[in-house]
């Protein structure tokens, strides 16, 4: 089920490659995302759940490919990602994009398309309010993990003081926007500023230790994160570190090494290690089985997207065309995934509402909780 490089050939509006299998025809689904560059395990994480669940989709009346599209999470190289996938007229489904600046950057073209494309883990708060008409999210948005990261600040770390640092990306920046907010309610005084990414992060750091805050709230990316930790810890700062989901990796750890010990990690992510249920524990299994490794932050999400899209597409019949999937895709109601049973709203937003608090302990990125629970 790797990334094939497919000759397909339909109409515009997307439709089957040529019939094989006993008739069948065959259809695919893609997935869209950072597959290179320094936050790609992200990405990859997502790509190996799209991976599983069509290697897993047996006795369907149709047959399924799989192809990919690297857009390295950067809005500037999203568009020309997502114009590979809709060029490949065999394509009727993408899962994806991955990162909010790309998905903003890709969705004009899929909705020009009328290719749905299902997001796993874009978060920033507008995507569903911008016209987008072929786009829906099984995570919840930033507005709500941005007021949840900002309230376990203030009561389940009783900060009273905090620096909030973001990357100036559509995620990190959209992120900040609500933790600050959050935390003006909450009564934590702050300070805050907005620094692309850098291979140096020690003047920061000397300015966030100067601020003797405690806590540092960073909008952004494990890859920068982990370059931030490690110039923190040597300019000595002794608060608390919070983050969201953008760097809610392994990568993190081992890229950060002791300076990630004791770091937060807020995720909209329920996930398999949230639910616990007998579904949950077998996709870790499975996951781990086809890939060698365990399942990433998304990875389950990015399977739970894919067989919504399987779902929609079995109950088409033989109509089965971009228009007809995304139309299928958006109806969506009641569909169990390994995550939770997702709904989309007119909107387009699948997610529970509910954000998880993770630290990390001993090298290993340890769940704390439900913020709901966590932060009284």
């Amino acid at each position: 089920m790797g990334a094939l490089a497919l000759t397909a050939c339909g109409s515009s509006s997307g439709g089957s490659s040529s019939s094989s299998g006993g008739g069948k025809k065959t259809y695919t689904i893609a997935y869209q995302g950072p597959l290179s560059g320094d936050n790609a395990q992200l990405g990859i994480n997502m790509d190996n759940g799209v991976k599983l669940a069509l290697a897993q989709a047996t006795g369907l009346p149709f047959n399924l490919k799989f192809v990919d599209s690297d857009d390295v999470g950067d809005p500037a190289q999203a568009p020309a990602a997502a114009r590979k996938l809709i060029d490949n007229t065999g394509v009727v489904a993408v899962v994806g994009p991955a990162f909010s600046g790309a998905t903003a950057a890709s969705e004009p073209l899929f909705s020009q398309a009328q290719l749905i494309s299902v997001s796993p883990s874009a978060t920033r708060a507008d995507l569903t309010d911008l016209g987008f008409t072929s786009f829906v999210r099984v995570v919840t948005g930033d507005t709500i993990q941005g007021a949840k990261m900002a309230d376990y600040v203030a009561k389940g770390l009783k900060a009273k003081t905090a620096y909030v640092v973001d990357d100036k990306s559509a995620y990190g920046a959209g992120l900040s926007k609500f933790i600050k907010q959050g935390l003006t309610s909450g009564g934590v005084t702050f300070k805050s500023e907005g620094l692309a990414p850098t291979k140096d992060y020690s003047a920061i750091a000397t300015k966030v230790v100067a601020a003797k805050v405690d806590a540092l709230v960073y909008g952004g990316y494990f890859a920068e994160l982990a370059l931030f930790a490690k110039a923190l810890k040597a300019a000595g700062f002794k608060g608390a570190i919070v983050s969201g989901d953008g760097s809610k990796d392994d990568q993190l750890v081992k890229q950060a090494g002791a300076a990630s010990e004791g770091i937060y990690l807020s995720c909209p992510c329920g996930g398999p290690t949230a639910t616990g249920d007998a579904a949950a524990a077998q996709f870790e299994k499975d996951y781990q089985a086809k890939f060698n490794t365990a399942a990433g932050t998304y990875s389950a999400e990015a399977f739970d997207a894919a067989n919504l899209i399987i779902a929609a597409m079995k109950g088409l019949g033989s109509n089965i065309t971009r228009a007809s999937v995304t139309d299928a895709v958006k109806k969506t109601s009641g569909f169990k995934g390994v995550t939770h049973t997702i709904t989309f709203d007119q909107h387009g937003e699948g997610g529970t509402g509910e954000i998880f608090m993770h630290q990390v302990k001993g090298g290993k990125i340890t769940l704390l909780g439900n913020v709901a629970d966590l932060a009284k």
